[in-house]
């Protein structure tokens, strides 16, 4: 999957990340595979998130593959790139197949969005035949618990779909951007709410060891969606919905890479981002790439 390299200086002793091979050419098993799900069309908000897979590959370009924990060394793992697929809204099941396909043959599978649509698929691809033993755990400003089928439905989709709401764990919810509705829905579902007030009192590595051991109460996959706009609109301004007074940047980081080197975890989503309305630096996407290093970081670490 060749990126871009416009613009960019070449150094043999400062090697790229991205430009993965594309998983369909690597026999044998893999450690990481990228997909991208670029779903758009039932979004609540106009947005152009189907333009963000391929930004966040061009974006991965703009860093290396080296971490300074020489245990995170991604040379140390074989990573792919299957590619988008196609029309994923119109086509939820083939999109499903595909994350199914890969995950097969994967450790982890980071499936690039696409609006927050895309984690139906993503997760009930990863999951499998496991759909009842699954967790999930979001990293979301909001509940996702709408009725009808958009970017504001995936949850409550996947509790439809076999998933228990006691193995779901929503962190970040924020103030002023739910109703009363939906919260109490994800009480009467049994999901665990982690507000961003209470964030702010906790640490996030022992925020995430609570919400790993409910989502893997089970001991069946853990799917994790990073929905950017969990983060200050500051660092996010391409997700339509982030709001001053999110997560910071390094905190999703930190996330993308605890989930990753959990061994229950197959899946974890990047969604909300329309890389055509980012800030001229490219503050949003560029957090994406990073959260897909930091994953596979975390990957590196189990």
């Amino acid at each position: 999957m060749a990126g871009n390299t416009a613009g960019l200086s070449h150094d043999d002793l400062w090697p790229r990340a991205g430009d993965w091979p594309n998983a369909d050419s690597i026999n044998g098993d893999l450690d990481l595979v990228l997909v991208g799900l670029p779903t758009a069309s039932t979004s609540l908000s106009p947005t152009r998130a189907d333009a963000t897979p391929d930004a966040v590959r061009e974006a991965l370009r703009k860093y290396s593959p080296f971490a300074h924990s020489a245990d995170a060394d991604l040379d140390v793992l074989t990573l792919a790139d299957a590619g988008n697929v196609r029309d994923p809204d119109s086509d939820e099941d083939a999109a499903t197949q595909r994350v199914a396909d890969v995950a097969t043959r994967s450790r982890l599978v980071v499936a690039l969005g696409g609006d927050n649509a895309a984690t139906v698929p993503a997760a009930l691809g990863s999951w499998g035949s496991d759909v009842s033993t699954a967790g999930l755990i979001t990293l979301d400003a909001h509940y996702d618990l709408r009725d009808g089928r958009s970017n504001g439905s995936p949850v409550r989709r996947l509790v439809e779909a076999g998933l228990d709401g006691r193995r779901v764990v929503q962190i970040g919810i924020q103030d002023f951007a739910n109703s009363r509705a939906y919260a109490e829905r994800a009480r009467d579902l049994g999901i665990t709410v982690i507000t961003r007030d209470e964030l702010l009192r906790r640490s996030l590595d022992e925020v995430m060891a609570q919400a790993l051991e409910i989502a893997g109460s089970a001991n069946g996959p853990i799917h994790v969606d990073l929905d950017v706009d969990v983060c200050d609109r500051a660092v996010a301004p391409a997700c339509p919905a982030s709001t001053p007074g999110g997560i910071a940047a390094h905190e999703l980081r930190r996330v993308a890479r605890v989930a990753a080197r959990h061994p229950s975890v197959a899946s974890l989503d990047l969604t909300e981002i329309d890389a055509t309305a980012d800030a001229a630096d490219g503050r949003t996407v560029r957090l994406a790439a990073l959260c897909v290093l930091e994953a596979a970081a975390g990957l590196a670490l189990r």
